[in-house]
């Protein structure tokens, strides 16, 4: 199947209230290119160097998202033009991103990353950092920032009930916050999941791109 065929099919199988991310990460201009020609207008990455790179190269009327663990020292290089950050786990990087955006005169979107697996390597928010995060005084100085959702990334198991209740689990902390409106979960190997367990947007990479 080409890329345009698998884009496609995944369309079908989401709502039409669900939002794609196709992630390009390690994905050469021109499968890109293939991606967007097919209609495909927002696109994900993980590295702050690549995404950069690809902004100058690629048209401008794609939306980028950072789905990435990103580092403070990295913000100021996409801040001019990130339309969302995906994996923001700190107040330290809300505020960094909010000084950032602010110097170019923009609103970044943010996803706070909650984690749900059971792996040492995820990196997320406990519910606990995230309510003091949003319940606290400093949150609503950051006026160049909106953080509009969650981000949540299930453990690697072919245990599909251990998948399914992980997402449950965000999607019911989801609805306690009814001024978000992005939840975030699902990748090549579980979307199908995640969108049954209540995600409005997923970020898919290998089933569109195929492997590295």
């Amino acid at each position: 199947m080409s890329i345009p065929q698998k884009i496609k099919k995944i369309k079908k199988e989401i709502p039409e209230t669900a939002t794609l991310v196709a992630v390009s990460k390690t994905k050469s201009n021109e499968a890109i290119k293939e991606a967007y020609d097919s209609g495909q207008r927002i696109f994900g990455e993980n590295k702050v160097q690549e995404l950069v790179q690809k902004y100058e190269d690629l048209p401008k009327d794609i939306e980028w998202h950072l789905i990435g663990h990103l580092q403070t020292n990295k913000v100021k290089y996409i801040a001019p033009f990130v339309n969302m950050i995906h994996a923001v786990d700190s107040m330290k990087l809300l505020k960094e991103i909010n000084k950032q955006a602010s110097k170019n005169e923009r609103v970044i979107n943010c996803l706070l990353q909650i984690k749900i697996a059971e792996e040492e390597s995820k990196f997320g928010l406990s519910k606990t950092e995230t309510e003091n995060i949003l319940n606290s005084k400093a949150i609503k100085q950051l006026t160049n920032i909106k953080i509009v959702g969650f981000m949540g990334m299930a453990t690697n198991s072919s245990d599909e009930s251990q998948v399914k209740d992980e997402f449950n689990l965000l999607h019911t902390f989801f609805k306690q916050h009814t001024q978000l409106t992005i939840l975030s979960m699902g990748m090549s190997g579980d979307y199908k999941i995640a969108i049954q367990e209540g995600s409005n947007m997923i970020r898919v990479g290998s089933s569109i791109f195929g492997g590295r």
